[in-house]
């Protein structure tokens, strides 16, 4: 899809897909340097994570083992309480493994916050975070990201696995929506 397949419904690009695929290049660069020799399971969060997942793995140049998970955080319209419950659990055992959680986007921190210390739990040898974007301005934990991708205002944005309604996480970049599609 092209910004213009969205008529008036997108208000601005934020970012492109040549500036997210440029990233993506730089931190599987860094993935593989920090991993080298180690056995590496990528965690994609669910649904979100699906194209981070499958772009940065891509251009990881060693073997890695991937696996989903699926969390609900309750709470109030879009706000995270940061009460979460697992939809869908890993199918591998994560003792002595060292993990990689990747997320799409960071917003509060809550959900992430629970899902690191639940698998940290599970004795792995080691538990990261690596995101495409990241909200700094709308965090209410401290979460220790290794890898970012970009640091983004406080704004609603889709594209790049990120939605509204279910519609719009095909878009290859991020942007953000104009008021009438959301206001309606």
């Amino acid at each position: 899809m092209e910004p213009s397949d969205l008529g008036t419904d997108l208000a601005r690009v934020l970012l492109t897909q040549e500036q997210l695929e440029s990233r993506l290049d730089e931190m599987a660069q860094k993935i593989d340097e920090d991993y080298a020799g180690k056995d590496l399971l990528l965690v994609g969060v669910l649904k979100g994570a699906v194209m981070v997942m499958a772009d940065l793995s891509r251009r990881l140049h060693h073997p890695v083992h991937m696996d989903w998970m699926a969390v609900s955080s309750y709470g109030s319209g879009t706000k995270s309480s940061g009460v979460v419950r697992i939809l869908k659990d890993l199918d591998a055992d994560l003792t002595g493994r060292h993990v990689l959680i990747v997320e799409d986007i960071i917003d509060s921190g809550l959900t992430l916050s629970w899902l690191v210390s639940n698998l940290r739990s599970r004795g792995p040898a080691s538990v990261e975070i690596a995101t495409m974007l990241r909200k700094p301005d709308a965090a209410k934990v401290d979460v220790d990201v290794r890898y970012t991708g970009y640091d983004i205002p406080n704004e609603f944005v889709v594209g790049y696995g990120l939605d509204f309604a279910e519609k719009y996480r095909n878009l290859p970049f991020v942007g953000t929506l104009a008021p009438h599609v959301y206001s309606s």
